[in-house]
């Protein structure tokens, strides 16, 4: 107790009453010491009681996260999150997930009711029926002949003829066969002037010219690795099962990089129409490197990937994932660049290049906070209008739309729901724990606003970089197969086979033909003619 609140006592002439006063004043300090200190201890503890709550909270949250990367959905979609995720709620019996899944669907409101704005349901479409075969696959015929009993009429027993056939078509394959092609090249001498000597055929070029294996095999090996994610030494096993034929790992290892090698002018050139151009989607992912210093450990590298819609696609290897590849790749690159939220293409290109992010990104950080709450409504209803935006551009694409009528539509809907997802995102940023899931959604999506709403300034900018992430994938698949790139020296050979082999995926060119058509001979083409074989150029080269 403070001295302000003790009472004035008079003095007392009694000294034992004036000892005993004494006394009790003493005790009375002490225990309003003691009082005070136990409150300070209970404030204590009752900090320490919430951020333990906390804490607990963030760890059952990052759990059911990690339960849910490991066991749940990859999908993105919130349509069955609820039920899918009702048994990691704590507290929810198998009897109450089982009564969800038997409830019936909450009924649609009446069409005067809905929303103007919502995308409405494409038509069911009827069954196409049988697939048709493409024409330009070779028909060969085999004609299945009736009985002797169906050649003979059942009536009057006179010989039947055919008045046509039933046919079905079915898609068929030959198998693999591996011959062995001599190449004999001609020496001709004239024998009446031995003086001129003899003249020799001029030798046929090849892709390694000094290889055991054909150019088609080299073709053959190059697609099933980088196409199919088949490692090196299966398709040595393979060759050795169907042509009992023993090829060393290393002559199989040379050509593909002989490949490689020949490939690095070609991206080069690609390169240079890509940022001759005005959009650029670019992403990453890790690859290992064997480093061989005999530490027994990968160095993880990255692939980086630019591209643009519509067009090819280009990766450039680096050992790092710092900001100096992106800026080295664009140089003084002026267009539009549009990536995810990583801060290593901040301060890339040149002074007019504008910096556009992916709003697919913010939206599957939102799903990610459903996934672990699905009780969260503010990170359902933010996903919800992401919807809205991405349902405008799908629009677009079904109703065939360019990019002039497509900002139309955008401009008609997207600012109302731009607005309503910034206010909905502001409020959960308020409530939200900024280390949870839903907090660091809201965190992003804030962070990034400008960046992530370009679209409604620029017609040809998309909406997410779905595209770029797609050309990763034969990487992702290819790191399960074939692990790791052998060493340094063979990345940049590597990232050009899979800017080919991706930018034809895109580009809708058959690899092999292309392949097969552009590596012969091309150590000794020009740069001048190099931008002529580039897979943009080459439909208009088959044409002529």
């Amino acid at each position: 107790m403070s001295a302000h609140l003790q009472p004035e006592l008079p003095p007392h002439s009694d000294p034992v009453v004036a000892e005993i006063i004494a006394q009790l004043k003493q005790q009375l300090e002490a225990q309003s010491q003691q009082l005070d200190a136990h409150q300070k201890q209970q404030q204590a503890d009752a900090r320490e009681l919430a951020y333990a709550r906390l804490k607990i909270a963030l760890l059952e949250e990052r759990l059911r996260q990690e339960r849910i990367a490991r066991y749940g959905k990859r999908s993105e979609t919130l349509s069955d999150l609820q039920l899918e995720l009702l048994d990691l709620e704590p507290g929810v019996s198998s009897e109450e997930v089982a009564a969800e899944s038997e409830r019936e669907p909450i009924a649609a409101p009446p069409e005067d009711q809905q929303p103007q704005d919502k995308p409405q349901d494409k038509e069911r479409r009827k069954h196409p029926g049988r697939q048709a075969l493409p024409a330009h696959l070779k028909r060969i015929e085999q004609i299945v002949a009736c009985t002797a009993e169906q050649c003979a009429c059942g009536q009057c027993g006179k010989e039947t003829r055919v008045i046509g056939y039933e046919e079905t078509e079915v898609l068929d394959v030959r198998p693999a066969e591996y011959f062995v092609t001599v190449i004999k090249r001609e020496k001709r001498a004239c024998k009446c002037c031995e003086q001129q000597g003899v003249c020799t055929a001029a030798v046929p070029e090849r892709i390694a010219p000094k290889s055991l294996l054909s150019d088609r095999l080299i073709v053959d090996i190059v697609v099933a690795k980088y196409c199919e994610a088949m490692p090196l030494f299966r398709q040595q096993a393979s060759i050795k099962r169907d042509a009992g034929v023993s090829i060393a790992l290393s002559t199989i290892d040379d050509a593909v990089m002989r490949v490689g090698e020949l490939l690095v002018p070609i991206a080069a050139a690609m390169k240079r129409e890509l940022l001759a151009g005005t959009y650029i989607q670019a992403d990453e992912t890790p690859v290992g490197v064997q480093m061989h210093d005999k530490r027994g450990k990968n160095h993880q590298a990255y692939m980086w990937q630019y591209g643009s819609p519509g067009k090819g696609v280009v990766f450039d290897f680096r050992m790092g994932r710092g900001g100096d590849g992106p800026k080295q790749f664009l140089g003084q690159f002026n267009g539009l660049l549009q990536t995810d939220g990583y801060s290593g293409y901040n301060h890339v290109g040149g002074a007019k290049m504008v910096h556009a992010c992916c709003l697919a990104h913010a939206r599957r950080k939102f799903v990610d906070a459903v996934k672990v709450d699905p009780k969260d409504q503010d990170s359902a209803r933010a996903v919800a209008i992401m919807d809205e935006l991405f349902a405008i551009d799908r629009q677009a694409r079904d109703n065939k739309l360019d990019h002039h009528a497509r900002q139309v539509l955008r401009m008609a809907k997207a600012p109302r729901l731009l607005e309503q997802l910034r206010a909905e995102t502001l409020a959960l940023q308020k409530k939200a724990l900024p280390k949870s899931l839903a907090g660091q959604a809201a965190s992003y999506t804030l962070s990034l606003w400008q960046k992530l709403t370009l679209f409604l300034k620029y017609p040809e900018l998309e909406l997410s970089t779905n595209i770029a992430e797609n050309s990763m994938r034969p990487i992702a698949i290819g790191r399960r197969n074939w692990l790791h790139l052998g060493s340094k020296k063979a990345g940049p050979k590597i990232a050009a086979i899979f800017s080919v082999v991706e930018s034809c995926r895109r580009l809708g060119i058959p690899i092999r033909n292309y392949l097969a058509d552009t590596l012969p001979g091309l150590a000794d083409s020009s740069i001048q003619a190099l931008a002529e074989l580039t897979p943009e150029a080459y439909p208009a080269k088959q044409a002529n």
